[in-house]
């Protein structure tokens, strides 16, 4: 089992700045990816970014260049810099991983940009 749990979400105005956390526990040996899910109201699931242990990270078209996601492997993190922040940036934003085949949540933390 992999335990992930967020920080960082809160209020912001349109422009400004974010920066989310995870920090992953329990089995976390061989965490092949993390990454960052959102989800606004009325809307499903969507993928924001993905990070490989090894490899490229990408992004959602509506994100790039705005948002960037690192990984501290030694530590266990992901983190995602929101910069030039919209309010269609607004939603639930779920951490995420994948280890052995499986599919592992945090329980999301609140984004909310204001106009």
């Amino acid at each position: 089992q992999v335990q992930l749990v967020e920080s960082g979400g809160g209020l912001v105005q349109t422009g400004g700045s974010l920066r989310l956390s995870c920090a992953a526990s329990g089995s976390i040996f061989n965490i092949v990816v993390m990454g960052w899910y959102r989800q606004a109201p009325g809307k499903q699931r969507e993928l924001v970014a993905l990070i490989p242990s090894r490899g490229s990270s990408n992004y959602a078209d509506s994100v790039k260049g705005r948002f960037t996601i690192s990984r501290e492997n030694a530590k266990n993190t992901v983190s995602l810099q929101m910069n030039s922040l919209k309010p269609e940036d607004t939603a639930v934003y779920y951490c995420y991983a994948v280890r052995s085949g499986l599919n592992y949540w945090g329980q999301g933390t609140q984004v909310t940009v204001s106009s």
